[in-house]
């Protein structure tokens, strides 16, 4: 058994990024950019209006009021997409859209709210004085061109995606998702929607591992619920070794009678780099490579399973993906936290954002067998191994999960 830090150093040195590919923006969702996304044109590209109004020159309208209003001829219609060709002299306007160019000769928008409004008259009535530049948005005022978008390693979400559309890119270089292999063990897994007999439970870590991979970035192409067989566990990990980046185990890496994973790995000529962390769930942690696969073994209790995914699964296919590590956050404890002597202890907990600090509690069930732990949770605690409990108002690290939000206020 080896400390949690000296583990995580290990699998460290076991990382390396996949190769890159070209996709659609429209298949771009969750991908992580493998290059700088430069801006190819200034935004805006062009002065334009912010407002549906008249362009004018600002000097044609100083003493205009509603009482007063000052009167100017019309010359044209700049509309978005169509611009105005006409340049306009003192004393004249030209009727101009929002996001329509700004006509040669204007230097300032006017509001039709601040006009006699849009007619096919000859002239209009402008009711308000303005100054140069007002309601005009400035070419580049936003980007210029060359401007990096979006740096290298950022996951795409809709912000990301609505700014590569409105630069016009179609297509992205991203880095391969890493493809994954998760399997469980044991005689006792029924899949969910079949009848329970003596002895049995549902298989519900792979439904987690699966949903967690997907949310990662990840793509399951491998998953079985194998019994306690050493041949059928063989032909399963064969197969995942030549044509998987991950291989996730769900139990059978611990010391019972029937626990061949461990056993297997090795026959097929795998690297065990650690067998057993100083860890709290989660003890019988299994980390090792073979064909440039990553394996990771992680134990059965669900509790277990989930949160060794989170802790060291996420970052390693995050690492692959070319996004670097988050860092960890500190909060402060609301309630007491349960430290073990010489382990790393991890519990599901909730934070929340209270007169402007991170504030934070562990779940109020500990058991490495209740998953139902996990519903109301929106992060991980952990703390280092210490000799008595942490005392509501100390700092713990938290893991936030990524997909769960911070709220104000208090958690019930």
């Amino acid at each position: 058994m080896i400390p949690f830090k000296e583990a995580k150093a290990i699998v460290q040195k076991q990382l390396s990024q996949l190769d890159s590919e070209l996709v659609q923006l429209k298949k771009a969702s969750g991908r992580i950019l493998a290059e700088n996304v430069v801006a190819s044109f200034p935004s805006p590209r062009f002065d334009n209006s912010a407002m549906d109004g008249f362009a004018v020159r600002a000097n044609d309208t100083i003493g205009a009021t509603k009482e007063n209003p000052i009167s100017l001829k019309m010359m044209s219609v700049s509309a978005a997409g169509m611009p105005s060709d006409v340049e306009i002299s003192p004393g004249e306007c030209i009727q101009c859209m929002t996001g329509a160019a700004i006509p040669k000769g204007a230097d300032t928008i006017i509001m039709v709210e601040d006009s006699s409004g849009f007619s096919d008259d000859d002239t209009v009535q402008i009711m308000v004085e303005s100054h140069r530049g007002k309601h005009i948005r400035r070419m580049g005022e936003e980007m210029n061109e060359g401007d990096i978008l979006i740096k290298k390693g950022t996951r795409m979400t809709p912000s990301e995606i609505g700014t590569c559309a409105t630069f016009g890119l179609g297509e992205l270089t991203v880095f391969k998702r890493p493809k994954i292999a998760i399997f469980g063990t044991g005689n006792e897994l029924v899949e969910p929607g079949f009848e329970l007999k003596d002895g049995q439970i549902y298989n519900s870590n792979l439904f987690v591992f699966a949903d967690l991979a997907a949310k990662a970035g990840a793509e399951v192409i491998m998953r079985n619920v194998i019994k306690d067989d050493k041949e059928s566990l063989r032909a399963f990990l064969s197969e995942a070794l030549e044509t998987c980046d991950v291989i996730i185990s769900s139990g059978g890496v611990s010391m019972g009678r029937f626990d061949y994973v461990r056993d297997v790995f090795m026959e097929l000529g795998v690297t065990e780099h650690f067998w057993k962390v100083e860890q709290k769930p989660g003890k019988p942690l299994f980390f090792g490579t073979g064909n440039d696969t990553l394996i990771f073994g992680l134990p059965g209790n669900p509790v277990s399973s989930y949160i060794g995914f989170m802790e060291w699964v996420w970052p390693a296919l995050e690492s692959m993906m070319g996004k670097s590590e988050s860092k960890p956050i500190t909060g402060i404890l609301a309630e007491p936290f349960p430290r073990e002597k010489v382990k790393t202890r991890f519990l599901f907990g909730n934070a929340w954002i209270k007169n402007n600090q991170l504030v934070c509690k562990p779940a109020s069930k500990i058991g490495s067998h209740m998953l139902t732990s996990s519903l109301e949770a929106n992060c991980i605690l952990s703390s280092e191994p210490g000799e008595s409990v942490l005392q509501v108002g100390q700092k713990i690290r938290v893991n936030l999960l990524p997909w769960k939000g911070l709220k104000s206020g208090k958690v019930l």
